[in-house]
C-alpha cells in the first residue's frame, strides 16, 4: 500500500485516539487550551530556530562552504511548523522532536552523512573538455 495513503488514514485515527484518552483525563477545555498552546509555542520557537539555521547558512556561505546540513535543517524546521499547526498530540510531538536541534541531528543524520558522501566524492574529479590535436598541426607551426 501506498505510505503516504496509509499515513493520511493512520495520522487522524491516532489523533482522535489520543485526543479521546487525553481528555478524557485532563478534561475537554484544557485539550483543546493545550493543543492551541503547542501550536503557537511551537510556530513561534520553529521561527527562531529558523532564524538560526539562516544566520548559520549564512556564515557557511561566507565561507564558501556548501550549507548541506543547514538546508535539511531548514526543510526539516519548516515540515516541524506545519506539524505544530496540525491539530494533535502525535503530530505535535514530532513537531517538537524536529524543532529541537539535539533531536533533528540525530534524526537527520543519517541523510547529512548520504548528502556530505555525495559531496566528498564529486570533489575528486575536475570537470572540463578537451580536444584531440593532431600532432602533424604542431609541427606546421
Amino acid at each position: 500500500m501506498n505510505t503516504v495513503l496509509l499515513a493520511v488514514i493512520l495520522i487522524p485515527i491516532v489523533e482522535i485516539y489520543l485526543f479521546i484518552k487525553i481528555g478524557s483525563q485532563i478534561g475537554a477545555f484544557t485539550t483543546i487550551f493545550l493543543v492551541f498552546f503547542t501550536a503557537v509555542v511551537g510556530v513561534y520557537y520553529a521561527r527562531y530556530e529558523g532564524i538560526n539555521t539562516l544566520r548559520s547558512g549564512m556564515t557557511q556561505i561566507i565561507k564558501n562552504q556548501i550549507p548541506a546540513h543547514e538546508l535539511i535543517s531548514g526543510a526539516a524546521i519548516a515540515f516541524a511548523a506545519v506539524l505544530l499547526i496540525i491539530p494533535g498530540f502525535a503530530t505535535d510531538l514530532v513537531g517538537f522532536l524536529l524543532i529541537i536541534p539535539i533531536t533533528r541531528r540525530l534524526i537527520l543524520g543519517r541523510l547529512n552523512k548520504k548528502f556530505e558522501n555525495k559531496e566528498t566524492k564529486k570533489s575528486n574529479f575536475i570537470e572540463g573538455e578537451f580536444e584531440d590535436i593532431e600532432d602533424d598541426n604542431d609541427r606546421k607551426i
